[in-house]
């Protein structure tokens, strides 16, 4: 049913309800009065509310005639009532179809309109394939190349960082061996697996952000704090430098082993003495020693003084206030030698210390005792067979050799590379690869507390023979497979 339809059935349905109503008044009359002649068939309205309404016709009625000869007779009218209520229904439901009516014709408009939308994106799209096929291009392999574009802006960025953060910048060496990483997966992903875009997407953006934090945290000008040679007023090693003062030793690569570092003395901490202790190529065996007066002359193999001793063991050397502690070959005695006269003025035996290359660094040979110096004095450390291979500290008297102290740790000698001490907190290193060294574990003398700890050390080659701490400038010494290596320390305070 249309509009149209709808409008006309409502002017006849109101016609109809004014037609019944003044119907429905004429017939609902009470009484009649009519005059019957005989050939009379139609019955004539003489009385009544509306005088000038039309005769109607009923029917032919039956009757009688009274004494007055007036007509008597009855109608009897069917229930012919229109349904009024029922039509008032059908107006209401007639309007409300015409509102939804209205409503879906807006709907349909609507629609239309974005289909016509629609239809033109597709026709844009159908262009750029049918370009994409006509062409040698597509957009993996340029997606391809805006990726490796943006690898070489981060490769030149992490050069940037490198060049400005001097010493500290083990995290920005991480972040370059990641972003080379990155530029083999690329190579192979293009030559591959080509449709694998999204997780390289990924790796991008991360190394993006940890870029920018480290350019960030670079750019802050934060104050190293500062503390002085000899100070334990530090809370412990915060960071290790890279390598520097690269040279083999003076006696050739032959010789991997031995041990090199420099003179401590509290009363003269400005005293240079360095000195270099290469074992002989058996590992085993210390016979030959030099000292040098100043730094450049080490650098420059200068004016050296060379020495030779007949009684030296392993790559545990020490020097400490002009003298050199070591392991008495074949013995558990440790021997006290006076550089200036190189002659042994003292020796004296480790109680129960285990000896013969029982337990060794990894990696090390006929390093049972491995003495170190730090801002207190002069220690030991080493293995015991009740402690079962475990470290062992012992804090000495330099001068008599006596053991001052004695601390057992639950940390397996012969798994780390090489250990040292710095204000009575044992550090022990184990390898990570031919690169890498990782100061993993720390032992406090003054709390008797071990803690993990992760501070990763550079390295030339891939043997740690000994690490030596001078408390005079703060820096580790250490011998790697010939090499003499230096490293700066960095402290961190006492509430990090």
């Amino acid at each position: 049913m249309n509009c149209i339809e709808v409008a006309v059935l409502l002017v006849l349905v109101q016609a109809a309800i004014l037609h019944n109503a003044a119907f429905a008044m004429l017939v609902n009359a009470t009484s009649y009065q009519t005059t019957v002649a005989p050939d009379l068939t139609h019955l004539q309205e003489t009385t009544g509310p509306y005088p000038h309404s039309t005769p109607v016709l009923f029917s032919n009625v039956s009757g009688s005639l009274d004494d007055r000869g007036i007509c008597q007779c009855s109608v009897y009218l069917p229930d012919t009532t229109f349904p009024v209520q029922k039509v008032e229904k059908l107006e209401i439901i007639a309007q409300t179809l015409l509102q939804k009516f209205e409503s879906e014709l807006s709907k349909v408009t609507l629609y239309m309109k974005t289909v016509e939308l629609y239809e033109q994106k597709i026709q844009n799209l159908t262009v750029k394939v049918e370009h994409m096929e006509k062409t040698s291009v597509s957009y993996t392999e340029l997606d391809f190349q805006l990726l490796k574009m943006e690898i070489i802006q981060m490769e030149k960025l992490i050069t940037q960082l490198k060049s400005t953060l001097g010493e500290s910048n083990v995290i920005v060496e991480q972040l370059y061996v990641e972003i080379k990483n990155l530029t083999l997966i690329v190579n192979d992903m293009e030559s591959m697996d080509t449709n694998n875009i999204l997780a390289i997407r990924r790796q991008i953006v991360y190394l993006q952000n940890q870029l920018k934090a480290c350019e960030e945290h670079s750019n802050k000008t934060t104050e190293v704090p500062y503390f002085p040679p000899g100070s334990c007023t530090h809370g412990g090693i915060l960071n290790v430098s890279q390598p520097y003062n690269i040279q083999l030793n003076w006696r050739g690569f032959s010789y991997k082993y031995g041990a090199w570092g420099r003179d401590y003395s509290p009363l003269t901490p400005e005293k240079d003495l360095y000195w270099v202790a290469p074992l002989n190529p058996d590992a085993r065996y210390l016979e030959y020693y030099r000292l040098y007066n100043s730094y450049d002359d080490l650098l420059l193999h200068k004016n050296p003084r060379e020495y030779r001793v007949v009684f030296g063991e392993g790559s545990g050397t020490i020097v400490y206030k002009n003298f050199m502690y070591f392991n008495y070959y074949g013995s558990r005695e440790i021997a006290k030698l006076d550089l200036n006269t190189n002659t042994i003025v003292l020796r004296k035996a480790l109680p129960n210390a285990a000896y013969g290359n029982r337990f060794s660094y990894a990696g090390v040979a006929w390093q049972d005792m491995d003495f170190s110096v730090d801002e207190n004095g002069l220690w030991v450390i080493y293995s015991t067979e009740a402690s079962t291979g475990n470290i062992v500290i012992s804090k000495l008297n330099e001068t008599s050799l006596d053991v001052l102290n004695t601390w057992q740790t639950k940390q397996y000698k012969p798994s780390v590379s090489s250990a040292f001490i710095i204000c009575g907190v044992l550090y022990a290193t184990r390898t990570v690869n031919t690169r890498k060294e990782e100061i993993f574990y720390a032992y406090d003398t003054k709390t008797g507390q071990e803690s993990q700890i992760s501070i990763i050390v550079d390295k030339m080659l891939e043997t740690v023979q000994s690490i030596n701490y001078s408390p005079g400038d703060q820096r580790l010494y250490i011998y790697n497979d010939g090499y003499l290596i230096r490293h700066g320390l960095t402290f961190k305070s006492m509430l990090q």
